[in-house]
């Protein structure tokens, strides 16, 4: 019989990587940059967009108060045709 222990080398991974496996990186990192650059120019065009239409919020809360006016002037007009004509 054989006394002898087998061998029992450490795990090695091979450091070789193939033209593949290097041309999926390269495209895939292209890809993200031109993805990145996209999303910027949209971003600028909305930041851009919303620049030019500032006060929003400013003319709606002028029209919520300009048609609460109407309101109570309609109101009062209406109470005036009600009252009873002597």
């Amino acid at each position: 019989m054989n006394n002898e222990r087998p061998i029992i080398y450490p795990p090695r991974f091979d450091r070789t990587i193939t033209m593949g496996l290097l041309l999926a990186v390269i495209a895939q990192t292209a890809g993200a940059l031109i993805w990145a650059g996209a999303a910027e120019a949209r971003l600028t065009a909305l930041e851009m967009q919303a620049a030019l239409t500032p006060g929003i919020s400013e003319r709606l809360a002028r029209l919520e108060g300009q048609t609460d006016q109407m309101a109570q002037s309609l109101l009062r007009i209406e109470r005036e045709l009600i009252k009873p004509r002597n």
